[in-house]
């Protein structure tokens, strides 16, 4: 009888180590689990090698900068905000995989980045699958939208890329031919079918309309048709090094025309640095930029630059500020959404963003029912005396045109 009281004591004893033992082995194994739970958990999808590499560098620096602007204030609610960065190369089947990541491995309740469409699409689709919210900073294509998705959103659209630019030539230069070059990608190909037919109603005729791949070689045979056609003015759906060599290239060929504009990378510090005196009068577009900022906010712009510049060395440009955008939009999404009684998931951080009302730098931001934001519009600045100068619209112009060559 002893021996088995015996046996029941020890095993009892065995039984209780045991358990002991497993509390322990859990504690050590997921004691991260309830700390990470207070985290939450943002996921950024870049372009930060390849070809679209330098603006996708920005973009991510822009949204880096506004989380760590948040978790500087004690975080959403107390909660420091993570954020996991990949890198997508620059190529739509490396977007779609690390987005696969983020959703499913990493967790993340939230989507931020994107440079050019044919990265933001695969993007897009799968984060509507998990249903969980995507604010992207480049975005332009109307595709994009067309087809209802109460995940997707974004800061930029082509409609305020298009519309300004066409009144400006429609209503101020009223030239009489253009010529235009795009990028094959789909909101560079979208942005040039608008302007052509957006300046159709102003009379003013589409004498040269060419495609080029990025990374383009050559563009002498282009500028050859635009001396040929006599366009007085040069639209170019390039992106920066693509404008750098077209200029470069105009200049060789002395090609005499009225204007030259660009909306993406004219606008931007390294642009006119490295054009030096040839860049004067040329012409971008931007929807902000140091100096350029949408009323009543050059405050809020002044120190951004500021804590910008002395975290990372440089001066943010305007699509620094595309990243910072989107990124304010989400955290401020995630803000209303983590006070609701259903907890913070996809559903409820979408119910914010569309009800979102924010003046930034950049724009007043609201998206319309398409995830389209309603207020965003850039303006044609010119670079003038090594400066740029914003000449229309008139209300918010610093400088009038002068003309390129």
């Amino acid at each position: 009888m002893r021996r088995d009281v015996r046996f029941r004591a020890t095993g009892s004893l065995s039984y209780t180590i045991f358990l002991s033992l497993l509390v322990i082995l859990s504690a050590c194994c997921f004691g991260s689990y309830p700390v990470r739970a207070e985290v939450i958990r943002l996921g950024e999808i870049n372009p930060l090698t390849g070809s679209f590499a330098l603006h996708g560098l920005e973009i991510h620096q822009g949204i880096t900068y506004a989380v760590e602007e948040v978790n500087a204030r004690g975080g959403v609610q107390g909660r420091r905000v993570e954020l996991l960065s990949r890198d997508d190369q620059s190529r739509p089947d490396v977007a779609l995989n690390q987005t696969q990541d983020l959703l499913y491995r990493e967790k993340v309740v939230g989507l931020l980045g994107g440079y050019v469409d044919s990265l933001v699409s695969p993007i897009s689709s799968l984060a509507a699958r998990c249903s969980v919210p995507y604010v992207a900073a480049a975005s332009l294509q109307k595709s994009l939208t067309a087809k209802p998705n109460p995940f997707f959103f974004r800061v930029s659209c082509i409609s305020g890329v298009i519309q300004p630019l066409c009144r400006f030539l429609g209503e101020e230069l009223k030239p009489k031919r253009v010529a235009i070059l795009y990028m094959a990608t789909p909101g560079s190909t979208e942005f040039a079918q608008g302007v052509k037919e957006s300046l159709g109603k102003y009379g003013i005729q589409t004498v040269v309309c060419e495609k080029f791949r990025p990374g383009a070689p050559d563009f002498s045979v282009f500028l050859l048709k635009v001396k040929q056609q006599k366009a007085e003015v040069v639209i170019s759906g390039g992106f920066f090094q693509d404008n750098l060599l077209l200029v470069r290239q105009l200049g060789e060929q002395q090609t005499s025309i009225q204007a030259f504009i660009a909306p993406w990378g004219v606008a931007y510090e390294k642009f006119i640095r490295e054009m030096g005196r040839s860049g004067e009068g040329l012409m971008g577009m931007c929807a902000w930029n140091p100096g350029i900022t949408q009323p009543g906010t050059e405050k809020v712009s002044q120190d951004f630059v500021r804590g910008f510049s002395q975290r990372f060395g440089q001066m943010p440009n305007t699509t620094t500020m595309h990243g910072y955008t989107a990124a304010r939009a989400l955290l401020a999404a995630v803000e209303q959404a983590v006070l609701k009684p259903e907890g913070l998931n996809g559903a409820a951080i979408s119910r914010a963003l569309r009800n979102l009302d924010l003046l930034l730098p950049m724009e007043r931001l609201r998206f319309d029912n398409q995830g389209d934001p309603l207020d965003y519009n850039q303006v044609i600045v010119q670079v003038q005396k090594g400066q740029l100068q914003v000449v229309y619209p008139t209300g918010r112009a610093t400088a009038g045109s002068i003309r390129y060559k």
